[in-house]
This record gives C-alpha cells, sequence and structure tokens, in this order.
C-alpha cells in the first residue's frame, strides 16, 4: 500500500524547524505565503516569532491571516493589526490579513455542502505558493487544528468562516452561530475548503508543517486557553496535509503520556478525525505514512 513520507524531529527550535521544511525537498516558488495562527490577545500558545523567524525569511515569506469569525480582538482589521504587533509578528516578517480589502471565492469540486464555493481573501490571489505552518493543539468545535483546519477555516475570510461554521447555510458571522449543530458536516465542510485551497495553488505549490508545543485543548482563538497537560513533543512536516494530521492525531492517542486523557476525550468528542476521513475521500492525500526520524 502506497504511504506517504511524514518527517519527524524532536528539536523544536529554529534550526529544527529549517532543518524539517528543507527535508521535504520542495521549491515553494514566486511570493510565498506562511499562514499561522496569529492568536487570540490574552492568550499565549501560539508560535513563538522567534520560532520561526529564521524559516520565514529564508523563504522570503509573508505572514497571512484572515479575521475572525467571533467578535474578539481580531474581528476587524484594524484590532486584528494591533494583536499581529502587539505578539511580535510584525518584528520578525511583512505581515498580511488577507481579507482586509474583502474577499473572494474559490470553486469547491466535489464535497456535499458548501455549493461548489469556498470564500477567501481577496489577497489570497497575490500568492504563488502556501506553506501551512500550524501549531497543533485540540480545538473547542473542531476537536484538534492542525494543517487542514488552518487551510480551511484559517484562509477562510470573515464571511468564508460563516461558511464553512454552518456548513454552507449562511455567510454572516452572527447568523451563523444559529447554524453549528451539524458536526460532521462542519467537518465536511473544512474538507471541502481545504481542497479548494489545494486546487488553487496546486499541489506541488504547498507544503504543511505541525509544530507539537504547548499542546493544549484550546485552540490559540481562545483568549483563555487552558494550560497544556501534555508534554512537547516535536515538529512533523510532509507535502500531503492528510498523512500530516492523521499523523499528529494517531501521535496524540498513541502517546505514553498521561496528560494526553483531556485533548483525547476532547477529539473523541468532537469526532474530529473526520476531517482528515473526508479529506482522504476528496482526494486530497493518503492516510497511510511513513516517520522518517531526521534528528
Amino acid at each position: 500500500m502506497e504511504k506517504a513520507k511524514v518527517y519527524f524531529t524532536k528539536d523544536i527550535s529554529s534550526k529544527g524547524l529549517i532543518k524539517i521544511y528543507e527535508a521535504l525537498n520542495c521549491d515553494l516558488k514566486g511570493k510565498v505565503a506562511i499562514k499561522i495562527s496569529t492568536g487570540e490577545p490574552g492568550g499565549h500558545n501560539f508560535l513563538n516569532p522567534n520560532l520561526i523567524k529564521e524559516l520565514v525569511n529564508k523563504l522570503n515569506g509573508t505572514i497571512v491571516e484572515c479575521n475572525t469569525a467571533y467578535r474578539g480582538k481580531r474581528f476587524d482589521v484594524d484590532s486584528h493589526y494591533q494583536a499581529i504587533k502587539d505578539h511580535g509578528f510584525m518584528d520578525i516578517a511583512p505581515c498580511d490579513i488577507m481579507d482586509e480589502e474583502g474577499d473572494m471565492e474559490i470553486p469547491v469540486n466535489g464535497g456535499k455542502h458548501l455549493h461548489g464555493k469556498n470564500i477567501v481573501g481577496s489577497h489570497l490571489k497575490n500568492y504563488d505558493s502556501m506553506l501551512m505552518l500550524s501549531h497543533f493543539k485540540g480545538h473547542a468545535m473542531g476537536g484538534f487544528g492542525g494543517a487542514l483546519k488552518n487551510m480551511s477555516i484559517g484562509v477562510s475570510s470573515k464571511a468564508g468562516k460563516a461558511w464553512i461554521h454552518s456548513v454552507g447555510i449562511t455567510a454572516d458571522p452572527d447568523e451563523m452561530w444559529g447554524h453549528v449543530d451539524n458536526q460532521d458536516g462542519f467537518l465536511e465542510s473544512m474538507a471541502e475548503a481545504d481542497k479548494a485551497v489545494v486546487d488553487f495553488f496546486g499541489k506541488e505549490n504547498m507544503a504543511y508543517i505541525n509544530v507539537m508545543n504547548n499542546i493544549s485543548i484550546d485552540c490559540d482563538c481562545d483568549s483563555n486557553p487552558a494550560a497544556p497537560e501534555m508534554e512537547d513533543i516535536g515538529i512533523f512536516a510532509s507535502l500531503d496535509p492528510v498523512a500530516l494530521d492523521q499523523c499528529c492525531f494517531d501521535t496524540i492517542i498513541n502517546s505514553s503520556d498521561t496528560g494526553k486523557k483531556s485533548l483525547v476525550n476532547r477529539m473523541e468528542e468532537k469526532h474530529a478525525i473526520h476531517t482528515v476521513e473526508e479529506a482522504y475521500n476528496l482526494g486530497l492525500g493518503l492516510r497511510e505514512y511513513e516517520v522518517i526520524n531526521i534528528d
């Protein structure tokens, strides 16, 4: 059976991040978008700017984000840029809120919920390739957040986030909260949005890294996240987002760390692996993988 390659290092450092990117042996061309979570003010588990600076600069990359669909401190452009500045990302690289000038639709080829469209920040068209640089952790709605969530919810505009969360019912962020009861539909909608982004750039123009540190059961979008209960694990990377998230999920499930219980319970409660299952069904990658240790 064909297996995807997933690379791993225990070295959670600038050097480790560079090393694992180079192990991918990919060439992200043109103007490179580095998609991260800039972190909701009050939270503190988001990727440290000093950790990612060297890699972002190596790629001559632009850190990209989109506004949130919940009314926090990243809901509007001005306060979101302030958060990005306060969290230190403007000190290391150019930063771009991709929906600051509105959004655009890109096609979803396949799927059953998003009616053939994903709504993303309009600045997405300014980039030639993208690195999904994700902090792998829990999430209150998705169960966990890794490459697939970062590429779907993270790349979607405010309206696009509402579109995915409501399973293609509304693009109004305030109305979406009345339509968030279809959990599997939400997870499937994220996978559909993932397919739209991959099709937009082309598989050859994308790469994926998941950093497994500060592993809280809560997302970096939480202003008051639960304290991490697990020890840091390392960095995983792949050219296959399905295999990457499957590997990180399996790593948590199979860990001997007794602190995993809360996160495992959250992932199981939210049926988190279903996003991976649906992304596989949509042809975005393989669920079988081999881990290649680069330490």
